[in-house]
Formats: C-alpha cells, structure tokens, sequence
C-alpha cells in the first residue's frame, strides 16, 4: 500500500463548502429556475466503488474532531487529528460528493473526479459567527469589513414553508479569489449547471454564503415573492478585466453543483446581484470543460506518487490560468480542464527545502475525456531523492492494526496512508538538505495513537520497523530482529544524558527492562558535540575518543561484525522525548547473523 498526498485532485477540483441544510427548500430556487437535476446527472458516469480519506480543519488549520462525513450511503467520524476513513463508498465515474457537518460550522463539501487509487480530500469548516440580528418586518443592511454586504427586506419562511416572525441571526462570509485560503474553502468544485442545463466548469470572481437563523436556531429563509440584494467587492486588479454583467450561480447542497439562477451588474469596484433564497452564491465566467486523468510514472514505468502537477491554461480569459494536484499511489491525478485549448504541464518536486521544476511539456487540445500517461526519467536526476517508507503498525497487544492510518510529516507536507493489515509503505520526494521526518499512528479499531516520534531517511529506503499505537503509554521501546522477532518496552525505561570522562565529553545512556525473554536492553553512546543529532555507527571502545552507539552485551549483540546505524533524531531537555531509530546486522555471541531495527521514543530523566 502506497501514500497519498494532501490533494490528489487538480485544483479545478477544489476543496469545497456548503450550507448549513441537507435537502431543503431553503436551498432551493422556485421550480421554474431550476435546471433538471435527473438529465444534468447523466454527465456523472456509472456507478462505481472507491476509498476515500480526508481531513478536516478550521480556518487556522487546526483539525476538528467529530465531523460528520458522508460520501454516498457510507457515514464516518473524523478522529482527533481531523482525520476520516471511508472505503468501498458509492459514486459516479466523473462526480464523487463529500459532506461534513458538525454543529457550530457551516456544513462542508468536497466534489471531486474520483480516481482509481485512494482519493484524498481536505475540508476547511467556516464558522457559524453571527454578525448581527434583525427582526421580521425590518429592512437591514448587513456589511463584512472588506465592503461585502446583504439587504434583507424583513420577510421570512420557515423551512416547511410557513411564515416565520421574530429576531433573525445573520452569518455571511466571503469568499476572495485571491485569498489563498479560498481553495479550502468554497463549495463542491467549480462545477456547474448553467441556465441550459449543460455542464460547464467555473471561474470565480467571488463568493457570498448568507444563512439565517430564527430565535430558535432553526433554519429560515426569504419569502416567496421577496428578495434580497447580495454585494461583492472586486480586489483593484480585477475591475479592469470584469465583465460588466456576470452569470450567478447558487450551490445546490442536496445535488453537490452550482445552478445558474440570474445574474450580477459590476457597479464601480461591486459586482451587485439580487437573490430570491440564500446559499453559497457565487459571481463566475463559464467555460465547457472535460475530464483529464494524467498518470505519472518513471522509466521502467514505476507510479510516482506524491507529485505536484500543475496545468496552465492558454486562454486569458481566465482570471487564474494554473490548475494544480498531487498524483496518487497509483501515480494518478485527475481533474476537469478547459475543452480544445492547449495545456503546459509541469512537474514539481515540492518538499522542505522549495520546489524545482523537474519537466515540462504541453499537453492537449482535449475534446473529450481522456486519459495520458506521461513519463518522468528520475533515476539521473540529481534534482530528484524518491524515499520509500516502510513499516508495521501495531496496536497495544501487539496485534496488526486493521483499521487506522500512518501520518508521515516532512516539512510542512503530511502524507498519509490507510493501514488495514498492519503494513505501511510511503513513497515521497524529497531534497538533499532535509533528511529528518516525523510519523504517527492512528488505530481506529482500539481509539489509541502512537504519538509522534522522529526519524531519519536511509535512503532509499527506510524500514523503520514496528510502530505502536498506546495512546496511554508515553515512551516506548521497540525493536524487531531477523524480521520476526518482535519486542516491546513500555516500562522501566530511565535515560540519561549528560558529561562523559571516557571517551567525549557527552554520553547517552538508556537503560530498560524488557518483560519477555529478551532479557534487558541497554544503549550506550558517546556523542558529537551539540547539537549532537546525526547518524553514528558502531561505538568502538578499543578507540579513544571514538563516537557511536552500542546496544549492550546483555541483548546478546557482540560488537564483533556489528553494523548497526543509529539516528539520533532529538534530545531534548529533561522531561522531553529522545528519539533514535536503529538497524543493521550483527553477530550473537554464538557468531551467528541476525538482522535488527528498532525505536527509540523515551523520556529523558536526566
């Protein structure tokens, strides 16, 4: 099983929100306006089955725990870390619609072409902050601080249709196409039904969500027969190319696409527009679009995953003509793109260190839907370090996780991959000047997580063993050998570090009592000096001075023909984490060859 990256998805395909109703006619235009949702959802393709995984946050990127997530038929939780899992849900071939929903936020949504692999979503909840009260029977003017308003004309409806009378909450949030946080925050994807009801893809000059509130927290809406006038600001550099008049469009939540229902009048740096229900509105340019699906693989035609894609579009028109997405484990990104217009692709490697440009070509024109296929030669390209993480999870008993996840952190990017056999694998790329990451665990079956603990990348490869999930354990011990043999310290563990008079002036000492019949473990090591983290072999006493790492005659690991590589990841203070991952081959004292990895996650005690 291989990793999935943040998006998979181009970014036409864009992380998405919605209104806080399910299916109700407060999200509805009178009948009259409304395209036929049943002839429009032919476009989807046929029904299919595919796995999704996504995370949820708020607006300072923090994740929300208990979020309601619904793809199709299929409902799930997020966990403590934002995270949901849900596979074998039901779609369509070319629309796949993700809901989240948690009191205290506007609903969330995704849309997406869902791909063959593992599609990966992010959702970044708005909140329900009201900003201001009116009453039914007043007519009130409400303004956001960058100029965006709405003017209510005081008549009201429940959602059964019925007269509402009293005080009226108001919350809006506006949506800037120059925000870069508007693409974790719009609705569905940029995906629409026009006035003909013919598939169109969108360009957004700005969005206007409005919902309502009675006294009572229920959902409220206009009257039939009133209106309201919704204002949008124009940032400066976009009133000179704005049309004058410009289709809006309101996101149906029940169907999970934009409808076309009237349009806008740019006055002065405003577009101004008049609304007969609230939703998501949104001020958009419409283009005919079709399905691109782009697999990326190596020469010997090996999937790269993990990889930034970026489509720039010919056409100036548009207001942003780049379109972006990472590839999935299966080397697949898929998204909607401009019809019959010619598309430069780049590749990038992003990471830690920035991002290069590692190839170039155009792509297209398109007429249809289609699916490429594009070769990246890496294996020369000094530009280029592809890692491949490997490991096993286990829960608190030592048993496979069969339900959970593995979180790799490098830099500031998160990869992600479902565990349901106890066995990860995560391909990335990364740059030469940053070798270190961070791993956690989630298992989902025992409500328990590793917590995080810091690695090194051995490159190519990184085996970094077992990891274990017991959220009640705060350090640990772990190491296999030849593969098999697995132990597990979680108590009795003291480690110390501090000045050395035998061979440099700073040792490390972990002690520990193993609680099977392994016997006990104890690591020595004399150190570089601060910041003292690194890789650091085999600690040899015979030589004064000498630097590394030993496990101790007492785990039956001699120091003849011992090749094992310690990384030395952290050191904190006293009360903070040591963390060191290990492997290698060594001799028993009997002078047979075994093979050992390990790790370290303890509190330093000294």
């Amino acid at each position: 099983m291989k990793s999935i990256k943040n998006a998979v998805l181009l970014a036409l395909i864009i992380f998405s929100f919605s209104c806080n109703d399910e299916e109700l006619n407060t999200n509805t235009p009178p009948q009259g306006n409304d395209p036929d949702p049943t002839t429009f959802s032919q476009n989807f393709g046929n029904e299919i089955s595919r796995n999704f995984l996504g995370t949820v946050v708020d607006k300072n990127n923090n994740p929300i725990e208990n979020v309601t997530i619904t793809v199709g038929s299929s409902i799930a939780s997020t966990d403590s870390n934002g995270v949901f899992i849900i596979n074998n849900a039901n779609v369509n071939e070319r629309f796949a619609y993700i809901k989240a929903s948690k009191a205290g936020y506007i609903h969330g949504s995704r849309a997406v072409v869902p791909s063959s692999g593992t599609n990966k979503v992010t959702i970044m909840l708005l909140d329900e902050t009201v900003i201001g009260t009116t009453n039914s029977g007043s007519q009130e003017t409400f303004n956001l601080d960058n100029g965006a308003s709405v003017s209510l004309e005081g008549e009201y409806i429940k959602e059964d249709g019925t007269a509402y009378s009293g005080s009226v909450d108001v919350i809006m949030h506006h949506l800037d196409p120059e925000d870069e946080n508007m693409s974790n925050q719009m609705p569905g994807m940029l995906y629409a039904a026009n006035s003909q009801n013919e598939e169109r893809m969108l360009q957004t000059y700005g969005m206007l969500a409005v919902e309502l509130r009675g006294s009572g927290g229920e959902d409220i809406n206009l009257a039939e027969g009133s209106t309201a006038e919704i204002r949008v600001p124009l940032a400066t550099n976009l009133v000179a190319s704005a049309p004058a008049t410009i289709p809006l469009w309101y996101f149906d939540e029940t169907h999970g696409y934009w409808i076309e229902d009237g349009q806008a009048n740019l006055v002065g740096n405003e577009y101004v527009g008049t609304v007969t229900h609230f939703s998501f509105w949104n001020y958009d340019a419409q283009f005919p679009a079709v399905n691109l699906c782009i697999n990326v693989v190596d020469e010997n035609d090996n999937p790269i995953s993990n990889l930034s894609i970026t489509l720039t579009h010919s056409n100036s028109d548009y207001l942003y003509p780049t379109s972006s997405g990472y590839t999935n484990e299966n080397g697949e990104v898929c998204g909607l793109v401009p019809s019959n217009e010619t598309l430069e692709l780049n590749a990038y490697s992003y990471d830690a260190c920035g991002s290069n440009t590692i190839y170039t070509s155009n792509i297209g024109p398109f007429s249809t839907d289609s699916t490429i296929t594009i070769m990246i030669p890496i294996q020369d390209n000094p530009e280029i370090i592809t890692e491949t993480i490997t490991g096993n999870f286990n829960d608190c008993n030592s048993n496979p996780v069969i339900d959970g996840y593995v979180n790799l952190t490098y830099g500031n990017q998160s990869y992600i991959d479902i565990v349901d056999d106890g066995n990860f694998e995560i391909t990335l790329i990364r740059c030469a000047g940053d070798d270190t990451f961070q791993i956690s665990g989630a298992d989902y079956t025992n409500l328990q997580t590793t917590g995080e603990i810091n690695y090194t990348f051995t490159t190519p490869t990184t085996n970094i063993g077992t990891i274990t999930s017991c959220n009640d354990v705060t350090e640990f011990i772990q190491f296999t050998i030849d593969g098999v043999e697995e132990h597990l310290i979680i108590e009795w563990i003291d480690a110390y570090f501090g000045e050395n008079g035998q061979t440099t002036d700073f040792s490390l000492n972990i002690y520990a009592q193993t609680n099977d019949n392994f016997g006990c473990f104890f690591l020595f090591g004399s150190l570089n000096d601060a910041p003292y983290i690194g890789t650091y072999d085999h600690l040899d006493w015979n030589t004064p001075g000498d630097t590394g790492m030993t496990i101790q005659e007492c785990n039956d690991i001699a120091d003849e023909n011992n090749n094992i590589i310690y990384n030395l990841t952290a050191i904190g203070d006293v009360g903070e984490y040591i963390d060191i991952n290990f492997s290698g081959d060594y001799q028993d004292f009997q002078g047979n060859t075994h093979t050992i990895t390990g790790v370290i996650h303890v509190l330093r005690d000294e």
